[in-house]
C-alpha cells in the first residue's frame, strides 16, 4: 500500500494506492460510488480480483486510490490499475505507445482509472457526496502518482462528461468516443416504441422478431438466484465461443460469473435462449438504478437474428416493463442505430508525462474530436424514427 501527501491547498488529505480493492471496506467504497452504476461498485470490483479476471495475470495490477481527510474518512476514491498492456480498455492508445517506444521511451507500465473489460460509461472519479472534495484536485492527484511512480501516463476512461471537463481544465488531454443507447420516451409497450419508427423499420423490427421467435426457442429473462450454477456453467461456453470467434482473449475466468451473481444479486439480469430445456444462448446485463447495460453474449446455436433479439429487443422489453431510462449496449456497431440505439458520446482524459508525445497527442486529439462530432452529425441522419420523434442525442 503507497502512501502519498498530494500537493494542493489542503495539506490534511493523503492518498493511498490499494493492491486489492478488499483493503478498503465495502460500505466506505460504496459510499462515495454512489447506487446508480454497478460497474464501480466494490461488488463488481471484488468479483472481478477474487475470480482472477483483473490481476497481474491478466495485466491489470490493482492500484485502487483512496483519498482520506485528517481524521482518516474515506472522501473519495478510484478504480485504478497498473498495466502492461492495452488491452481490454476499448479507448485505444496503442499508437501512441509505439511512437513512445519506437522514439526510445516507455509507455508501459501505465495507470489506467477505468473498468476492467466494461466499456461502461460513469463515474471514475468517485467523490463522497458532501466532502467538498473536488473532481480535479483527485485528477491532478493521480498525476501526481503516476510521476512519482515513474509511469509514463495516467488516463481516466469513459467516464462522465463533467470529470473529463474538469480534467481537461487543469491540462489533462480529452478524447471523445461514440457508443449507442436506447432511450425509453415513456413507451408502454414494445409495440408503442415500434410506433415512433418509421413504417419500414417499424416493418423490419417485427421480422426480426418473429423470425427469431419462430426458431424453436424459448426465451427466458432470469434475475438473482434464479440464474443456476447450471446457467452459469453454459453462459462460460458461450463467452469462450465468442472470444474463440473473435480472436480474443478471455480475460473473465468461469468463476466470475457465480461471484457476481452472489455478490451483485437482483442488479443481474440473463437473458437466455433455450431449446429443449437447454441453454443455447445467453446475454448478460447489470441493473442500474436508471439504466440496464449490456456486457457479454454468446451461442453455440444458429438462429436467424438472435443477437438482435436476446441482446437488443430483449433489453428494450426489460426497460419498458422497468421504467429504465435508457438501455446501454456497449462499445462499437453502427447496426444498432437501426434498432432504435442512437449514437451518444462518450468520454476519457489522458495526462502524458513525456512532452513530446504529449504534444503529438494533443493535436490528434484536436482532429479526432473534430471528426468525431462530424460522424455523430452523420449518424443521427440515419435515425430509424420517424421526423417527428427525432431529438438531439444526449449522454
Amino acid at each position: 500500500m503507497l502512501g502519498i501527501m498530494p500537493d494542493g491547498p489542503d495539506p490534511d488529505l493523503t492518498l493511498r494506492l490499494h493492491p486489492a480493492i478488499a483493503e478498503i471496506p465495502a460500505l466506505e467504497w460504496d459510499e462515495c460510488a454512489g447506487p446508480d452504476n454497478p460497474f464501480t461498485s466494490h461488488a463488481f470490483l471484488s468479483a472481478l480480483e477474487e475470480s482472477g479476471s483483473a490481476s497481474p495475470r491478466t495485466g491489470w495490477l490493482p492500484q485502487h486510490a483512496a483519498l482520506r481527510d485528517a481524521e482518516g474518512r474515506l472522501v473519495a476514491v478510484a478504480p485504478a490499475y497498473a498495466k502492461s498492456h492495452s488491452y481490454g480498455e476499448y479507448v485505444f492508445d496503442h499508437a501512441w505507445a509505439d511512437a513512445l517506444e519506437r522514439a526510445g521511451g516507455r509507455y508501459y507500465p501505465k495507470l489506467q482509472v477505468a473498468v476492467p473489460f466494461s466499456p461502461v460509461p460513469g463515474g471514475r472519479l468517485l467523490v463522497r457526496p458532501g466532502s467538498g472534495i473536488a473532481v480535479a484536485g483527485l485528477g491532478q492527484a493521480l498525476a501526481q502518482v503516476a510521476e512519482q511512480l515513474d509511469l509514463s501516463s495516467a488516463h481516466v476512461t469513459f467516464c462522465t462528461e463533467e470529470e473529463w471537463r474538469s480534467l481537461g481544465e487543469t491540462g489533462w488531454l480529452q478524447r471523445v468516443g461514440t457508443q449507442y443507447h436506447w432511450r425509453n420516451d415513456s413507451y408502454g409497450s414494445f409495440e408503442d416504441f415500434l410506433g415512433a419508427l418509421s413504417s419500414r423499420k417499424r416493418k423490419q423490427l417485427r421480422r426480426e422478431r418473429r423470425d427469431a421467435q419462430s426458431a424453436g426457442l424459448i426465451f427466458r429473462t432470469l434475475r438473482g438466484t434464479e440464474i443456476t450454477t447450471r446457467h452459469w456453467e453454459a453462459f462460460h461456453r458461450f463467452y469462450m465461443d465468442t472470444v474463440d470467434r473473435k480472436w480474443g482473449s478471455a480475460y473473465l475466468t468461469e468463476r466470475f460469473w457465480p461471484l457476481l451473481a452472489e455478490r451483485l444479486g437482483e442488479r443481474v439480469v440473463l437473458m437466455v435462449a433455450e431449446r429443449d430445456g437447454e441453454p443455447v444462448a445467453g446475454a448478460l446485463n447489470l441493473l442500474g438504478r436508471n439504466a440496464l447495460f449490456g456486457r457479454n453474449w454468446g451461442t453455440v446455436t444458429d438462429a436467424p437474428f438472435l443477437h438482435f433479439e436476446l441482446c437488443y429487443y430483449q433489453a428494450i422489453d426489460f426497460a419498458i416493463a422497468h421504467g429504465l431510462q435508457r438501455v446501454e449496449a456497449g462499445a462499437q456497431g453502427q447496426h444498432k442505430i437501426q434498432r432504435g440505439y442512437l449514437p451518444v458520446p462518450t468520454y476519457s482524459a489522458h495526462w502524458i508525462r513525456h512532452r513530446g508525445l504529449r504534444r503529438a497527442v494533443a493535436g490528434f486529439l484536436e482532429e479526432e474530436r473534430a471528426a468525431m462530432r462530424a460522424e455523430m452529425a452523420r449518424l443521427a441522419e440515419v435515425s430509424p424514427f420517424r421526423e417527428e420523434e427525432r431529438a438531439p442525442a444526449k449522454n
